[in-house]
């Protein structure tokens, strides 16, 4: 008895010692004696994530982009992937700064001392993944969870409402015009896919590739996804005038807004699916204008 009331002891005095504990994508695990307070997010999804959970009050700063709910965007700014101000970064005393795993930054952020938790969902498995590390850091598990059923049943109910005609289109989602897409392992492209799309580019290319555009004019989609910045010289691209959609008028040329919303892994999943499934049922129901 004595044994297992010593061994109860200690496993409850390591848990106090252990407090929060999280690995991040790099396989990094830290720990903190309380969940942490002071947060810095370099990354808009996780931005989102973390409002999203009920949390928005424990961040003191975000990187430029992060500009959704407003009380995130209201935050002070310390740069981008890129450019992050890092003497800004340690002058705000962060707990934990979250970022993305290909950022520059992170090895001066923890040779400066800060705790860095690096994050990388390309996928809605990475995406389901980054919610519960985020729970757990947050002390937000049973909310993580509810938030995942609730994206899930989310996206499940604008599939269920698309019609007949806007199912087995074959999409060609482009993120950046050089051109870089969304394949069929995104995130983006596990969402088309549940939407009954076909995406023209394959999964083992990797979640986002950079293509050559010869690739899309033999692909030969019959309708092209992309944003406001990318859409306007689709055609004057070598060969792209004899892709059936743009022959066809079938190009969805999404709004900034509407473009942060689809190409953020984060709590606005389900709305990301209604824009596309909004493209998708107008463009095969023959409508014109998606601009």
């Amino acid at each position: 008895m004595r044994r297992l009331l010593a061994l109860c002891l200690l496993l409850l005095a390591q848990w106090a010692v252990a407090g929060t504990q999280v690995v991040d994508d790099r396989g990094q695990r830290l720990q903190w004696s309380e969940a942490p307070q002071r947060i810095v997010s370099l990354l808009p999804s996780v931005t989102e994530s973390v409002c999203a959970l009920g949390a928005c009050d424990r961040l003191v700063g975000v990187d430029n982009y992060s500009n959704w709910p407003a009380q995130a965007a209201a935050l002070p700014h310390v740069g981008g992937l890129e450019d992050a101000n890092v003497e800004r970064i340690v002058s705000l005393r962060p707990d934990v700064v979250l970022l993305s795993r290909s950022a520059r930054v992170t090895e001066r952020l923890e040779a400066l001392g800060l705790r860095v938790l690096a994050f990388e969902p390309d996928s809605l498995a990475d995406l389901e993944r980054v919610l519960g590390q985020l729970g757990t850091l947050l002390g937000r598990e049973e909310q993580a969870r509810a938030l995942w059923r609730d994206m899930n049943a989310g996206v499940a109910k604008v599939a269920a409402g698309l019609p007949p005609q806007a199912r087995g289109v074959r999409v060609y989602f482009e993120v950046a015009s050089t051109p870089y897409a969304a394949s069929e392992s995104s995130f983006i492209g596990q969402v088309l896919s549940r939407l009954g799309a076909a995406n023209v580019v394959p999964g083992a290319l990797g979640p986002f590739p950079k293509l050559n555009p010869e690739f899309v004019l033999k692909a030969n989609p019959q309708l092209i996804m992309l944003g406001d910045r990318n859409g306007v010289a689709l055609a004057t691209r070598p060969g792209w005038q004899g892709i059936d959609a743009i022959r066809q008028d079938r190009v969805c040329v999404f709004t900034h807004a509407q473009g942060d919303v689809l190409v953020r892994p984060g709590p606005r999943v389900a709305e990301a699916a209604q824009i596309m499934a909004d493209c998708l049922a107008r463009k095969m129901a023959g409508e014109g204008g998606a601009r």
